[in-house]
C-alpha cells in the first residue's frame, strides 16, 4: 500500500500561482483599457480633421454642427480657427 502524504510546498505554489495569475490579468485589463483609450483619442483626431476638410469643400450646417460637437467650439469663426 502505498501511503502520501501532501506538503505545504505544494499549497504555498498553487497560491503563488494564482497570484500571479491575477496579478497577470489584471495588467492585461490594464493595458487593454489604455489601448482603447489612445485608439478613442487617435480616432476623434482623424474624425476631426476629416470634418475639417470636408468642410473647406462643402460649407454646410451639418458638418459645423458636426465639428462644434466633436471640438466643444460654438461659433463658426472660431471653427473657422481651429481648422486652420
Amino acid at each position: 500500500m502505498k501511503f502520501e502524504l501532501k506538503t505545504e510546498n505544494e499549497n504555498r505554489r498553487k497560491s503563488y500561482s494564482h497570484v500571479l495569475r491575477t496579478v497577470f490579468n489584471i495588467a492585461m485589463i490594464i493595458i487593454f483599457c489604455d489601448i482603447s483609450i489612445k485608439l478613442g483619442i487617435i480616432s476623434e483626431n482623424y474624425q476631426i480633421e476629416y470634418y475639417c476638410k470636408l468642410l473647406s469643400v462643402e460649407k454646410s450646417k451639418h458638418n459645423f454642427r458636426i465639428l462644434s460637437r466633436i471640438s466643444n467650439l460654438k461659433s463658426k469663426q472660431e471653427i473657422w480657427e481651429f481648422c486652420r
